[in-house]
């Protein structure tokens, strides 16, 4: 894959299908009208600037798991993978505990 780079506080996420979610997952019932998607973290920016011109970094890092709303960011095509921009405030939270082996092993 190409390198991508996000700027500023823009991240880069591979969506993770229902079907690839662990046994160990956050079950969330139907009757919910909006399920938050899971995704990975395949690189990040460096941070925003505050007023003082400070970079402050990123909550999210590369390889962390994390779930945002299903309108959440940008949809793109990189090397023929889609993958998602978006900005690090519409991610709703990082999931640890994840078996990170599973991601690590179907990535090509």
């Amino acid at each position: 894959m190409a390198k991508f780079t996000p700027l500023h506080d823009r991240i880069l996420v591979r969506r993770i299908e229902e079907g690839e979610t662990t046994r160990g997952g956050i079950i969330i019932p139907d009757s919910a009208k909006e399920k938050p998607q899971e995704g990975e973290v395949i690189s990040a920016g460096k941070g925003k600037i505050n007023e003082e011109g400070k970079v402050r970094p990123l909550d999210v890092k590369e390889g962390d798991r994390i779930l945002f709303g299903k309108y959440s960011g940008t949809e793109i095509k990189l090397d023929g993978q889609d993958y998602i921009i978006m900005r690090e405030e519409e991610v709703l939270g990082i999931l640890s505990g994840a078996a990170k082996k599973e991601t690590a092993g179907s990535r090509k």
